[in-house]
C-alpha cells in the first residue's frame, strides 16, 4: 500500500509517462500473444516485417490513445466514457496490423487482429478499473460509510452525487419494495428494510441517509421509528420541491427534522380563508418580529394585503422581520405590499390607537405577548402589565379605530392554568369576549370590530422551544435536561400554526374561542431519546453505563404542569376546517371585567403581590398555582424586610 501511495502522489506528467509505459508493455504482450493463441507460436523475432509492424502498431495506438484523450483522464473519476475511448483505440489499433502486415507482406493470419483487438481492450480496459478501485479504495478509508433509505429517482440522484465523495461512501440501497430486492442499481444492491441491522454491522456503516422526500410525514414517521434504535445516524436529504426550485442540492444533508417524528400532515390551506381578512387590506401583526408574529408576517405577504403594519417593541427584532420581508418583496415582483415597520409597546393605548387609525387599519393579529412560564413567574407584575393590559389596550384601540377583525394569539396554557403566565393569557381571553358581548347589538348586526381569540400549544422551533436547547446539549455531548419523565407536550409546525391562526380569525362571528387540533401529545422524554439516537449515539443509563448521551431530570419548573389541555370544558363543535374547533366559555360582562382591571392596575401600581395573586384566583380562570409567588423583586424586598426586623 505504501507503494501505491507513493505512486498516486506522483506528479501528473509522471502518471502520464508511467500510463504510456504500461500501454506500450500491453501492445507487445497482446500483439505476440495473439500471434501465439492462432499458431500456437511466437512470431519469428528476428523478421524486420514483424519488427516494423510493432513498432508501427506501438506507434499508432499510443498516438490515438493520447489524440482521444485516454492520457488526460484522472483515474478517480474514470466513467465508462474512458472504456469507450479504449475500445475506440483498440479498433483503430487492430486495423493497423492489418494495414502494416497487408503492405509489408507479413505472414499474418487474418484473426490475429481480432484477437489482438480483444487482448489490448481487456489489459487496457482492466488496468484502468482496477486502478480505478484502488484509488477508490485507498480515498475512502477515512470516508463514512452510508446506506441510502429510498431506490427511487432521489435515491439514484444521491448516489451518483455520492459516488466520487471523499466524504461519504455509500454501500448499498434500502427500499421497502420487494420487487427491488437483491436488484442491482448503479452498482449497488437493494436490501429490503429488515436487512439493515445486519448491513450496519456487517460494513460498519455510519450514516443512514433518507431520500424519500415525498414520502408523506406519517409514513417518514413510521420509516425514522423503524432506524431509530440503530446504531447509526440518520440524516435527511432536502425537500423536492427546494430541490426543484433550486433553492438545496439532492446532497446537502440534514438532520431529521422534528415535524418527522411527529408524524403529524399539515392540511392545505383553505385559499378563500386565508385571504379574507387579509387580501387587499391593511393587516397590523403585534409582536411582529416574535417567532409567531414573524412567522404570521411571512404568511400575510403570499396573500397580498395592501399594507402590513409591523409592530414590535424590540428594535433588533423589528429591523430583522423588516429586512426579511423586503427582501422577499424585492425576490418577488407579483408582491406589491407596503410594509410599515413601527416601534412601540402594546402598554401604549394612545400610540395603538393613533397608529391604527392613521393607516386605517382593518385586520389585527395581537401575538405580542410574554410566553415564557418560568420568566413571567419571576416577573409577575410585567407579565400581567404585558399580557393582560397590553391586549385589552389593543383590544380598545381596535374598536376606537373600527378594526374590522381582531384575532389573539392565546395558548393551551390558558386552561385550567397552574402559572401566572396562563392565567394572564385567559385573562386576556376575557377582555376580549366581554368587548365582544358588549358590542353585540339586539339586532344581531355584525358589530364593528368582530373580536375572536386562537389557542394552541407548543410550537416547534419557537422561542423557548425544548428542541433546539435539546440539540446543543447533544453538540455539547450531554446531558439533556428534561424536567419531569412523565412531562408531555403539544406540538405543532409554526407555519401550520401561523396558516390555522389566520384561517380560524377569517371564520370569527364575534368573541369566538378556536382551539387547534394538536394532534397526539408527545413524551419529551421520548424526544429526548430520538433525538440521541438520530445522531448515531447512545443513551447512557443504569443499563447502559457507557452510552454518550445522559438524560437528567431536573424537576418541573415554577408553574410548569405535567400536561396540558386545549379545552375548559366539554362543548367544543368543528368548524368547516378540520383542524380548527370552536368552543363556548364562560367570560365576565364588559363592566364586571373593567371592575375587575381597576382593582388589578392598583396592585400592580402598588406592588402588592399578594393582592395580585387573589384578584387572579377570583377570576374565571380557574387559575390553581402549583407555587408561592414567584416574583424575583417581591421576594428580595420580602427577604431584605424580614433581615431589616431582625436586626431591630
Amino acid at each position: 500500500m505504501a507503494h501505491l501511495n507513493y505512486i498516486f502522489n506522483l506528479s501528473r506528467f509522471s502518471k502520464r509517462i508511467i500510463s504510456l509505459i504500461v500501454d506500450a508493455i500491453f501492445v507487445i504482450v497482446s500483439f505476440y500473444s495473439a500471434y501465439w493463441a492462432r499458431v500456437s507460436a511466437l512470431p519469428p523475432l528476428g523478421s524486420q516485417s514483424f519488427q516494423l509492424i510493432t513498432l508501427g502498431v506501438l506507434f499508432i495506438t499510443l498516438v490515438v490513445f493520447a489524440k482521444l484523450g485516454l492520457y488526460r483522464a484522472v483515474l478517480r473519476y474514470l466513467t465508462f466514457h474512458a472504456l469507450a475511448v479504449v475500445s475506440l483505440g483498440t479498433l483503430i489499433s487492430a486495423l493497423s496490423i492489418s494495414v502494416f502486415a497487408f503492405f509489408l507482406d507479413a505472414s499474418l493470419p487474418r484473426s490475429v487482429p481480432v484477437i489482438y483487438g480483444s487482448f489490448l481492450c481487456i489489459l487496457c480496459g482492466g488496468a484502468r478499473l482496477i486502478a480505478r478501485t484502488l484509488v477508490a479504495q485507498a480515498n475512502g478509508k477515512g470516508c463514512k460509510k452510508v446506506l441510502i433509505y429510498g431506490a427511487g429517482a432521489a435515491g439514484r440522484q444521491l448516489a451518483l452525487a455520492l459516488k466520487n465523495s471523499d466524504t461519504h461512501k455509500v454501500i448499498g440501497f434500502i427500499d421497502n419494495d420487494k420487487t427491488l430486492r437483491n436488484n442491482v442499481i448503479m452498482g449497488l444492491t437493494v436490501s429490503i428494510a429488515d436487512k439493515v441491522k445486519q448491513l450496519i454491522e456487517k460494513h460498519s456503516v455510519q450514516q443512514i441517509l433518507l431520500a424519500v422526500p415525498s414520502a408523506t410525514r406519517a409514513r417518514r414517521k413510521q420509516i425514522i421509528d423503524s432506524l431509530v434504535h440503530l446504531p447509526a445516524e440518520v440524516l435527511t436529504i432536502p425537500d423536492m420541491k427546494d430541490i426543484i426550485a433550486g433553492k438545496a442540492e439532492i446532497d446537502e444533508l440534514k438532520d431529521v427534522e422534528i415535524e418527522d417524528l411527529l408524524g403529524r400532515d399539515s392540511v392545505e390551506p383553505q385559499q378563500s380563508l386565508m385571504e379574507k381578512n387579509v387580501k387587499d387590506k391593511v393587516v397590523m401583526v403585534t409582536g411582529a418580529g416574535g417567532s409567531i408574529g414573524s412567522e404570521l408576517c411571512r404568511q400575510i405577504i403570499k396573500s397580498q394585503p395592501k399594507t402590513l403594519i409591523l409592530f414590535e417593541l424590540s428594535e433588533f427584532a423589528l429591523y430583522k422581520i423588516d429586512r426579511e420581508l423586503s427582501s422577499l418583496l424585492v425576490s418577488d415582483p407579483e408582491l406589491s405590499v407596503e410594509l410599515v415597520p413601527l416601534l412601540g409597546s402594546v402598554q401604549r393605548s394612545h400610540r395603538l390607537s393613533t397608529s391604527m387609525k392613521s393607516f386605517g387599519v382593518q385586520t389585527v393579529y395581537h401575538a405580542a405577548a410574554y410566553k415564557h412560564v418560568p420568566l413571567v413567574e419571576y416577573n409577575v407584575v410585567e407579565g400581567v402589565r404585558n399580557n393582560v393590559f397590553g391586549t385589552y389596550y389593543t383590544a380598545k384601540a381596535a374598536a376606537e379605530a373600527k378594526v374590522e377583525s381582531f384575532v389573539l394569539i392565546s395558548t393551551d396554557k390558558a386552561v385550567r392554568p397552574t402559572n401566572v403566565m396562563g392565567t394572564t393569557k385567559r385573562v386576556a381571553e376575557l377582555g376580549l369576549q366581554a368587548l365582544s358581548d358588549s358590542m353585540q347589538k339586539p339586532t344581531d348586526e355584525q358589530p364593528s370590530t368582530c373580536f375572536s381569540m386562537v389557542r394552541f400549544g407548543n410550537v416547534l422551533g419557537s422561542s423557548g422551544s425544548v428542541i433546539p436547547l435539546f440539540k446543543k446539549q447533544i453538540e455539547d455531548g450531554g446531558p439533556i435536561t428534561v424536567t419531569h419523565p412523565d412531562i408531555i407536550r403539544y406540538f405543532m409546525t409554526i407555519p401550520e400554526a401561523a396558516q390555522l391562526v389566520i384561517q380560524a380569525g377569517a371564520m370569527a362571528k364575534g368573541g369566538d374561542v378556536f382551539v387547534l387540533d394538536m394532534g397526539e401529545p408527545v413524551k419529551i422524554s421520548d424526544l429526548a431519546v430520538n433525538l440521541v439516537q438520530l445522531s448515531g449515539l447512545e443513551i447512557k443509563d443504569d443499563d447502559n453505563p457507557y452510552g454518550d448521551i445522559e438524560i437528567k431530570y431536573s424537576g418541573l419548573r415554577p408553574g410548569e404542569k405535567l400536561f396540558e389541555e386545549l379545552l375548559i370544558g366539554d362543548n367544543v363543535e368543528s368548524t368547516a376546517h378540520p383542524r380548527i374547533m370552536t368552543a363556548s366559555e364562560r367570560f365576565l360582562g364588559l363592566g364586571q371585567y373593567e371592575e375587575f382591571l381597576e382593582k388589578l392596575d392598583a396592585a400592580c401600581h402598588n406592588y402588592d403581590q399578594d393582592m395580585i395573586r387573589d384578584l387572579l384566583l377570583g377570576a374565571p380562570t380557574d387559575f390553581s398555582p402549583s407555587d408561592e409567588i414567584g416574583d424575583l423583586v417581591w421576594n428580595q424586598l420580602q427577604a431584605s424586610t424580614d433581615k431589616n426586623k431582625i436586626v431591630h
